[in-house]
Parts: C-alpha cells; structure tokens; sequence
C-alpha cells in the first residue's frame, strides 16, 4: 500500500480535450501513477490525476497554467487478484468507520489488481494504520 498525492483539474467535455491536458505533461515528462476522469454536466469533465512525482507535476501545471486543486490523498494498493481482493481493504476502512468517497479497481493482468482507494483529508492517518 502506498499513499499518493492526487490533483483534480476541470477540462471541457469535448473529444480530445482529455488528449491534449495529457499530452501537455507527457511533454513536461511527467508521469502518472493513476488518472480518472468523469463529466461534472454536460460541458465540463473533472481529471484527477495521482502523479509519480508530485513536485514536478506542480511544476509542469504551473509552466502550462494548467489550474490545478489542492492536494489530495489516495492509498494504492495492488496485489494478486483473487475474489473479494478490494473488499478487503474497504472492509478494513469500514470496521475504522473511514468515508471512502471513491474506488478505481483494475485487474493489471498476470493475476494482479490494483486500486485507488479516495478518502478525505481527515483521515489520512488512520486510514493509512487500517490499511497497513
């Protein structure tokens, strides 16, 4: 399990907006840990986006004034994928009653998963003793 530092910025909802804000830091050399995205309405996509190098990526946004929010934390867990693997870890928040506000959960292949676990800044300790 790792703790990662996620940012969220809000794009246009038109076809290639997403490409271009990705290719932007693709250029600046930055590289991502996990990106999600989804409409917030009708015209507008929200991208969130856990970069591998935090500092850099502040850096990058800041050259590409690209609007950026504050901080915020996510536990990366992976492992070998087996029925119930995610729930697990939700359960192990839930019996610490921690609000989880989101999950992205994918089978990586070879028998792996890995998932973004979302909670609130509140919670960030003890999430981080649930989850070790």
């Amino acid at each position: 399990m790792a703790k990662l530092e996620f940012y969220s910025t809000v794009i246009p909802n038109k076809p290639g907006k997403g490409a271009q804000l990705l290719s932007a830091f693709q250029e600046a050399g930055v590289n991502f840990v996990g990106i999600w995205g989804y409409p917030l309405g009708k015209s507008k996509a929200r991208i969130d986006l856990a970069p591998e190098d935090p500092a850099l990526f502040k850096k990058a946004a800041k050259q590409l004034k690209i609007e950026i929010g504050k901080k915020q934390t996510a536990f990366h867990i992976t492992g070998e994928d087996h029925p119930g693997a995610v729930a697990e870890a939700l359960v192990k928040l839930a019996a610490k009653e921690i609000d989880v506000y989101a999950v992205q959960a994918l089978c990586a292949g070879n028998g792996r998963y890995g998932a973004l676990i979302q909670i609130g800044q509140d919670a960030v300790k003890k999430a981080a003793k649930a989850l070790a």
